[in-house]
C-alpha cells in the first residue's frame, strides 16, 4: 500500500467512522461484523483465498460510509481494505477524481464494454492473490430494496455477469459475505436538486448486516442442481456492436472464460453444466453457466435481505 493510498483509505475511513458515530444518524444498528473481521483476518488470505462481499446499494454514500464501521487500524493496511469497481463515467471524470478513486482502491470499470475488460481481470486476479473485494451486483443504486415501506423491498436488480465470470474463474473458493444495508437511502436520497443532493441528510436511522459467509459447497451444489434439473438460465444476449473484430472476440473469449473456470474451483461444477448439456455451442453454454452463478450469488443477498426485513 503506497503512502498516498494509506492516507487516502485513512482520511476516508476516518470521515465515514466520524459519520456513523458523532450522532449525524439517528441510530447506527451493526450486525454480524465479526463475520467479516473473522474473514480479513484469517491465514487462508495468505494461500490465494480471497474475500468477496456483496450488499444492495442504496445510495451513493454506501461505499465508503460502510466502512466506518471497521477497526481504524485496518485503514492503514490495504489487505484489510476493500476493493472496489467503480463506473468511470461517475468516478473517473476528471484528473482529481481519477487519482482520489484510484489512491481509494476503486478500480475504473467502463459500463457497455462487457465483462471482459480489465476492471474484472483486475479484480479476478485480486482475489486469486488473497485480496477482498466489494461488490454492489446491480451495478446502480436501487434504492426501492432497501426502503421498508416499498412494496420491492428486500429484491434486487438483476444481477451483472461480470459477477459470474469473477466466481468463476477464480482459482480457490472465496469467502462469500452478503450484506445487507437499510437507511442510506435516507442518508442520501436520489432525486434531490443541486445543492442539496450532494450533501447527507441528517437523521437517518441506519443498519449495516453482515450474513454468514456462504458455503462454497452450498453453491456448487446449487449450480449442480439447476444443471441436474434442467433449469439453467438462457445465456445473455451479447450487448449489441458495430460488427466485425468485436463479434469475432466474444465467441473466443467466452470459451476462454470457460476454461479457466473448469480449473477453478467450481471446475467439476462447470465441466458437468458444459458437456452434459445437449447444445452444441460451447460459449452459449459458458454465458448459461455464468448466469446460473450470478443467479445463486444472488439469491444469498436477498435471502439475507428478507431477513432483515422480517426482523425488523
Amino acid at each position: 500500500m503506497s503512502l498516498l493510498s494509506q492516507v487516502t483509505v485513512s482520511a476516508v475511513g476516518l470521515f465515514s467512522k466520524a459519520l456513523l458515530n458523532v450522532g449525524f444518524c439517528s441510530s447506527v444498528t451493526v450486525k454480524g461484523l465479526d463475520n467479516l473481521l473473522k474473514a480479513l483476518e484469517d491465514d487462508e488470505r495468505n494461500n490465494g483465498r480471497g474475500i468477496v462481499t456483496m450488499s444492495n446499494h442504496i445510495s451513493t454514500l454506501d461505499d465508503p460510509v460502510v466502512w466506518g464501521v471497521l477497526p481504524a487500524r485496518f485503514y492503514r493496511d490495504s489487505r484489510r481494505t476493500r476493493w472496489t469497481l467503480g463506473a468511470s463515467d461517475i468516478m473517473f471524470t476528471n484528473p482529481v477524481f481519477s487519482t482520489f478513486f484510484r489512491y481509494g482502491q476503486v478500480v475504473e470499470t467502463f459500463r457497455g464494454k462487457g465483462i471482459f475488460q480489465p476492471a474484472i481481470d483486475t479484480a479476478i486476479e485480486k482475489l486469486n492473490r488473497g485480496e477482498w473485494i466489494h461488490l454492489f451486483g446491480e451495478g446502480k443504486v436501487n434504492q426501492d430494496s432497501g426502503d421498508f415501506g416499498n412494496p420491492n423491498a428486500g429484491r434486487l436488480l438483476r444481477f451483472k455477469w461480470g459477477i459470474g465470470r469473477i466466481m468463476m474463474e477464480a482459482q480457490k473458493p472465496p469467502v462469500i459475505i452478503p450484506m445487507w444495508l437499510t437507511g442510506f437511502d435516507k442518508l442520501m436520497p436520489e432525486g434531490r436538486s443541486a445543492p442539496f443532493k450532494f450533501f447527507p441528510r441528517p437523521g437517518a436511522a441506519l443498519s449495516i448486516t453482515f450474513g454468514k459467509p456462504v458455503p462454497s459447497q452450498d453453491i456448487q451444489n446449487a449450480l449442480s442442481t439447476l444443471v441436474r434439473e434442467g433449469r439453467m438460465p438462457e445465456a445473455p444476449t451479447p450487448p449489441s456492436t458495430s460488427g466485425g473484430l468485436a463479434d469475432l472476440q466474444r465467441p473466443q473469449e467466452e470459451e476462454r472464460s470457460g476454461s479457466v473456470a473448469e480449473h477453478g474451483w467450481l471446475g467439476a461444477s462447470v465441466s458437468q453444466a458444459l458437456h452434459d448439456d445437449a447444445e452444441p455451442d460451447k460459449a452459449h453454454e459458458v454465458a448459461r453457466v455464468r448466469s446460473a452463478v450470478t443467479a445463486v450469488i444472488q439469491r444469498e443477498v436477498e435471502a439475507l435481505g428478507r431477513e432483515v426485513m422480517t426482523l425488523r
